[in-house]
């Protein structure tokens, strides 16, 4: 029986929201974007070689570092579609990373 039969013969059945087979077309969105945010990474120091220009460089950097970690953390770690209680443990690590990110641009400006 597949799952056509399966809805239409059980009005309460719906296919699982959480069911990585229903989701691969987001998966692989997300894989691609995750990809294109590695590539910028990757130019991102030759655009943005001159000396003056090393907090800026430093900035997108991390700005780029937590689009990802935070594409990582809502779609692969499946916290898009956990209680919001849950999903604040996770986000406690971003206020250390905003701490690191200042204290290396105090440094830079020494």
């Amino acid at each position: 029986m597949d799952n056509h039969q399966l809805s239409s013969a059980n009005p309460h059945h719906s296919a699982h929201p959480h069911d990585p087979a229903s989701q691969r077309g987001q998966y692989i969105t997300i894989f691609l974007i995750l990809g294109f945010l590695t590539f910028l990474e990757l130019f991102v120091p030759s655009v943005y070689g001159s000396r003056w220009s090393g907090t800026t460089k430093m900035l997108l950097l991390c700005i780029l570092a937590f689009a990802k970690a935070a594409l990582v953390f809502m779609y692969f770690m499946h916290m898009k579609h956990e209680a919001k209680w849950v999903r604040w443990i996770g986000y406690t690590p971003i206020y250390m990373g905003m701490a690191v990110i200042i204290i290396m641009l105090e440094t830079s400006y020494r």
